[in-house]
């Protein structure tokens, strides 16, 4: 009889644990009893993160959102870790949300931003140490990319962080010093004559970039700054340039769940950097650049979409030209094919589907100036997402034959 019993409550725990994403959906229906802090510095939170905290009480579970804010408190208070625990509640359907600090204070962090292979631009990537002192940050890293821009640009980036006002403002100060690497079909589209965008190529470029970013809302944040960026051509003969612009982003993110655990995710971003002579540039100009990321899963499965629209005008250096063909725009085709020189007008719009760690997407856009027409070019891709890290086949649309480009990379 005690064999018996001992199974039915073996069976009955199975039954209740179920898989990681049924505890996830199932927890939403409880509502937060209360909030709770234990371990090492738990007192030295901030104002504004402990009423986050507090606010909590008497909402529904959200596990995402205790992710967010575990990560938040590891940062604050620069320990090594920071889990949290769901516990019954003394009352029917409600829980206890405990958060457990752990870890002696974590004064250094090594970091891989990006790090990407496509058979056609070869390795991009970069790495970062940081050493955080209190609330300020301090990062050196090094980068290489060939994906992103027109050129390959290779070099050190310096950078200082600090927040402010119970997290509502965050300050940066960051400076980049690079060396480019042109492409042969580059150079020989700038060297065909006045179409080009830009009468000379340069051999290096350095970045000061002050920013403030504001908390105006829970979903809206503001970053308000400029760039003063410093290019030295490769020819001796010709002056070096100036492109200080005013630089500012507008971010919007929405995290919605459903009764039964469907959940939504909102993402819009307006980018606005205008070069003007008044911060003693010598390019005027003025770049547009939007995007809207709607994503909608349910149980193993997730769809997605995102939109982005680009107009640049005035006279530009050519990092800031658009570039379409590499590996986050029209996946499978060669930058360089599409255009050398980049362009001043970019729409694009990427669907895909992720059923566990399968993903399979869906890119079309276009790349082109102002009394040109605009081609419409379709990619079709499919590959395997996991924690960040994602290996893909993609296969530019095209007349007559089939040229698959292979990727793999993490955090782009």
């Amino acid at each position: 009889m005690k064999l018996v019993r001992l199974g039915c409550v073996l069976w009955g725990s199975l039954l209740l644990a179920g898989s990681p994403e049924q505890d996830a959906n199932v927890n939403t229906r409880y509502t937060v009893e209360s909030v709770e802090l234990s371990g090492d510095k738990p007192a030295d939170i901030s104002t504004g993160l402990r009423s986050e905290l507090v606010r909590m009480v008497g909402e529904k579970l959200n596990p995402s959102a205790l992710d967010d804010l575990a990560r938040r408190i590891r940062r604050e208070l620069h320990v090594r870790a920071v889990s949290h625990r769901v516990l019954r509640g003394q009352t029917p359907e409600h829980v206890r949300v405990v958060f457990d600090v752990r870890g002696r204070p974590a004064r250094f962090e090594a970091s891989v931003p990006k790090f990407l292979y496509g058979s056609q631009s070869g390795f991009s990537g970069a790495v970062e140490g940081t050493a955080t002192v209190g609330s300020r940050a301090w990062t050196i890293g090094l980068v290489s990319d060939g994906d992103e821009l027109l050129e390959r640009y290779t070099g050190v980036v310096a950078r200082l962080e600090d927040t402010l006002a119970s997290n509502r403002v965050r300050l940066r100060f960051q400076f980049a010093s690079y060396r480019e690497q042109w492409d042969s079909q580059t150079i020989d589209a700038v060297n065909r004559g006045p179409a080009a965008p830009s009468s000379a190529l340069y051999g290096t470029r350095q970045d000061l970039e002050p920013v403030a970013t504001f908390l105006l809302a829970r979903p809206l944040t503001l970053s308000v700054g400029a760039s003063f960026e410093r290019l030295q051509p490769l020819s001796p003969a010709t002056r070096t340039e100036m492109a200080n612009a005013i630089i500012s982003t507008l971010h919007y993110h929405r995290h919605l769940e459903g009764e039964d655990a469907n959940q939504q995710d909102w993402d819009a971003a307006y980018n606005l950097r205008a070069a003007t002579s008044l911060l003693a540039s010598d390019f005027a100009y003025v770049r547009h650049l939007g995007e809207v990321r709607y994503v909608y899963s349910w149980g193993r499965s997730e769809i997605s979409d995102t939109v982005n629209v680009g107009l640049l005008t005035g006279r530009a250096p050519l990092f800031e030209r658009f570039v379409a063909g590499n590996g986050s725009l029209l996946r499978g085709w060669n930058k360089f094919e599409l255009d050398p020189l980049g362009g001043s007008r970019l729409v694009h719009n990427s669907v895909a589907y992720r059923y566990g760690k399968v993903e399979v997407f869906y890119d079309s856009g276009a790349l082109w100036d102002p009394g040109q027409t605009a081609v419409i070019r379709h990619s079709l891709g499919i590959g395997i997402r996991q924690n960040g890290l994602c290996v893909a086949l993609a296969f530019p649309v095209r007349e007559g034959h089939i040229e698959p480009v292979f990727m793999v990379g993490m955090n782009y």
